[in-house]
């Protein structure tokens, strides 16, 4: 796991907003809009979390983006994973082979076993994956819903209707930027 991302906050936001729309589908044009960012940038997001089965996606009027499975069995680190890769925190060069006083002869005490500051960024990258695999996008979710009034929830799935209806009064156009 390399470093995280921005796209890695605004995939989860958007996860946030799907777990809030009662199993109806989001548009990933609806979903960028909501976060106040381009689709085209949300559009390199979505896919990876379908191809990790984390959203579904239908085609059409009506499709868009659905979660691929309960919230609550969904972590953030099956989030960050998909998004991201699963890359290493720390990528070692072995600097430690490199000291100028070895003269080209690294001796076997200097390069046997791992390298010491290896062995905390990997005990770094084991503490932060297993915290990120702790947490489900269920549990932010109940965190978040006991935080905000009840009237913004009603005000979104108002949002998100209006949008639902816009969308099927265009039945005459199929929707063109894949889930939308």
């Amino acid at each position: 796991m390399a470093h995280i991302t921005t796209s890695v906050e605004y995939g989860i936001h958007g996860l946030l907003w799907l777990v809030g729309n009662d199993g109806k589908a989001l548009s990933s044009r609806e979903i960028a809009e909501i976060q106040g960012i381009s689709p085209s940038f949300l559009a390199k997001i979505f896919p990876k979390l379908e191809k990790a089965g984390i959203v579904a996606a239908s085609e059409g009027v009506r499709g868009g983006y659905r979660l691929g499975r309960p919230a609550d069995e969904i972590t953030f680190l099956q989030i960050v994973d998909a998004i991201e890769g699963e890359k290493p925190l720390f990528d070692c060069q072995e600097v430690r082979e490199r000291c100028a006083l070895f003269a080209g002869e690294v001796p076997g005490w200097a390069s046997s076993g791992i390298c010491a500051i290896h062995a905390v960024m990997k005990q770094a990258e084991k503490a932060m994956r297993d915290v990120l695999a702790a947490q489900t996008l269920g549990e932010v979710a109940s965190r978040f819903n006991r935080k905000a009034p009840g009237s913004f929830f009603a005000d979104f799935k108002e949002w998100a209707g209006e949008r639902q209806t816009t969308r099927t009064a265009r039945t005459g156009r199929p929707a063109r930027d894949g889930p939308s």
